[in-house]
C-alpha cells in the first residue's frame, strides 16, 4: 500500500525486499538498487509500456526514496468520465526510472519494457488510500487521483477536463455502405480499391485492446483471437478502424467458403484452434477516430493519407494499396484477373456516412452476387433425402419479401448440416412471402422465419425478378434482412 508518512530508518532497509524476492540478479537486466535514497526536490514519475503475459503501463512515483508503483492495464485516462483500474505493486528502485529492456521469459514480468514517459510532479494530497498528483511530463500531464477500492485494487481518474477538441470513441457505429454500379463515366475525382470477399468489420483499439463490430455491430471479437496482436502493437494509440477479415486460401486468393469456418465461432478455446489451421487477416482500408479526434466530416483523401501515414502493418493486418489517377477500367481488369471479386470506387472528396448507403462509393463487380433472405426450403432427393434439397429466398422489397428463386447448388455437407439445425429452430406455418408463388417451386416446402441472410453467387436477374442458376456462398451471420437490398 502507498505510505502517507516518510518510513522509518528499519523500514528503509526493507523497503524493496518484496521487489527483489520476486527477482534474480543473475538472471535479469533489472536494477536491483542499493537501498531507498533521498527524494529530489522535484519528485520524478516514470510510465513504462510493459509488454509482459499482458499488455500493461507501470506507473510509478518518487516517494521516500523508491518508486511506490502502480500497473495500469489500459494506461492513463484521457476522459474524465471514465476511471482506469490501477493495480498497486510492490515499491522498485530508483533506479527503475531509467529502466528500459527485456526481461527473459520465464522470470517475473518477462517482456519488453520501454519508457512511454516520464517526468516530475507535484503531491496535492498522501495518504494511505488516495493519492493526489499534478504530472508535468511530455506526454502526460495534469491533475490525477488514484483512490484505493480493495486491497492493491485502486482506480486512477483524471481530474482535468479532456483536453480540447479530445471525444471519445464512438460506440454502436455501423460502417457506410456501397452502391452497386458501373465504373464512372470519368476516372477524375475517384480513387479504386480491391473489393474483398470477406466480412466487413469496424475495429477499436484502445488502451491495447482490441473491439471486433461486424456490420450489424456485433460483437465478433472472441472469434478472431489472433488480431489482438494489432492491440498490442499499437499500445496507448487510440483508432477507430474500417476493413475486411478475410481468410486466404494456398493460392493466396481471398476465400469466402474459409471464412465461414470462422465466422459462427463464439467459444474462445475453439477460435483459438480454429486460428492456427484457419488463420485470418485485416485489411484495412479507413481510419474513423485517431487520439480522441473523429476524422468522419474529412474527404476520404484526407482520410486515406492520415490511414497511410499510420503504417498499419504486421503479422495478421495490412493496409491495401489504393489507386489513384488510374484507369478503372485497367484496375478492374487487373484485380478480376487478380481472381480479385472487383473494386470499389470511392470520390476523394466523399465524407464518411455510418450505416448510410451512398452512391459516392461503388462496388463493381466481375461476378454477380446478391444476398437473400432465406424464407423456406423444399426437401432433398436421393443422397440427400434426409436434408434440405433447396433453399427458398427473397429479397426485402414493397409489401414484404419477395420471392427471388430457388438455391438447390453450391452446398457442403457442412453447410448443409448447418442450415438444417438453424432452419429447424426457425419453423412456421404459413409463408414469409408476399404475393402468389409459382406452385411449382415450392411444392412440399417447409417455411421459415425470414431472420437468417446468405450470399449467393447467380448468373442474371430474369424479367420477373429472379435469380438464374443461382448457386449457394454461405450464410452472412453479419448481415440482418433489413440490410439485404437488391443488387443492380
Amino acid at each position: 500500500m502507498a505510505r502517507a508518512t516518510r518510513r522509518s530508518a528499519g523500514d528503509k532497509d526493507t523497503a524493496l525486499d518484496p521487489y527483489r524476492a520476486k527477482r534474480r540478479a543473475d538472471r535479469t537486466p533489472e536494477p536491483m538498487g542499493a537501498g531507498p535514497r533521498k527524494s529530489t526536490k522535484l519528485p520524478s514519475f516514470v510510465i513504462q509500456e510493459h509488454h509482459a503475459r499482458a499488455l500493461h503501463w507501470d506507473f510509478r512515483l518518487e516517494r521516500d526514496g523508491v518508486l511506490v508503483s502502480w500497473a495500469l492495464p489500459k494506461g492513463l485516462p484521457v476522459d474524465p468520465k471514465r476511471n482506469h483500474l490501477a493495480v498497486h505493486t510492490e515499491d522498485h528502485p530508483l533506479e527503475y526510472a531509467t529502466f528500459a529492456g527485456e526481461i527473459p521469459s520465464g522470470e517475473y514480468g518477462g517482456g519488453a519494457v520501454s519508457i512511454w514517459d516520464r517526468g516530475h510532479y507535484e503531491c496535492e494530497k498522501w495518504s494511505e488510500r488516495e493519492v493526489m498528483v499534478v504530472l508535468h511530463g511530455s506526454r502526460a500531464s495534469g491533475r490525477y487521483v488514484l483512490f484505493q477500492t480493495r486491497g492493491t485494487q485502486w482506480m486512477i481518474h483524471r481530474m482535468d477536463p479532456a483536453p480540447a477538441g479530445w471525444e471519445p470513441l464512438p460506440e454502436h457505429l455501423r460502417p457506410m455502405l456501397c452502391t452497386a454500379g458501373p465504373l464512372p463515366d470519368s476516372d477524375a475525382g475517384w480513387s479504386y480499391e480491391c473489393k474483398w470477399d470477406g466480412l466487413r468489420a469496424l475495429v477499436a483499439v484502445e488502451g491495447g485492446r482490441v473491439r471486433i463490430s461486424s456490420r450489424n455491430d456485433l460483437d465478433v471479437t472472441a472469434s478472431y483471437p489472433e488480431l489482438r496482436a494489432l492491440g498490442l502493437a499499437l499500445g496507448t494509440k487510440q483508432l477507430l478502424l474500417d476493413g475486411e477479415i478475410v481468410a486466404f486460401d494456398d493460392e493466396g486468393r481471398t476465400s469466402f467458403g474459409l471464412l465461414q469456418q470462422r465466422m459462427h465461432v463464439a467459444d474462445a478455446a475453439k477460435a483459438r484452434r480454429l486460428a492456427a489451421s484457419v488463420p485470418v487477416s485485416l485489411l484495412i482500408f479507413d481510419v474513423l477516430h485517431v487520439d480522441g479526434r473523429p476524422t468522419l466530416d474529412l474527404p476520404y483523401e484526407e482520410r486515406r493519407r492520415l490511414l497511410e501515414s499510420l503504417e498499419l502493418a504486421g503479422e495478421c493486418w495490412a493496409t491495401p494499396p489504393v489507386f489513384t489517377g488510374r484507369s478503372g477500367a485497367e484496375v478492374l481488369r487487373g484485380a478480376l484477373a487478380a481472381g480479385i471479386e472487383g473494386v470499389v470506387c470511392k470520390r476523394l472528396d466523399s465524407r464518411y456516412l455510418p450505416g448510410r448507403r451512398s452512391d459516392q462509393w461503388r462496388k463493381v463487380k466481375g461476378v454477380r452476387t446478391q444476398e437473400v433472405v432465406i424464407g423456406g426450403y423444399t426437401p432433398g432427393q436421393g443422397q440427400r433425402a434426409d436434408t434440405i434439397g433447396a433453399l427458398i429466398v427473397g429479397i426485402p422489397g414493397e409489401g414484404g419479401l419477395r420471392y427471388a428463386g430457388k438455391v438447390g447448388t453450391g452446398f457442403s455437407d457442412r453447410a448443409l448440416g448447418q442450415l438444417r439445425a438453424r432452419l429447424g429452430r426457425l419453423t412456421r406455418v404459413t409463408s414469409p412471402f408476399a404475393g402468389e408463388l409459382p406452385r411449382a417451386q415450392v411444392a412440399g416446402a417447409t417455411w421459415v422465419r425470414p431472420s437468417l441472410v446468405g450470399e449467393v453467387v447467380f448468373s442474371q436477374w430474369t424479367k420477373d425478378g429472379r435469380m438464374r442458376h443461382p448457386s449457394w456462398r454461405g450464410l452472412r451471420p453479419d448481415k440482418s434482412p433489413k440490410d439485404v437490398v437488391r443488387e443492380s
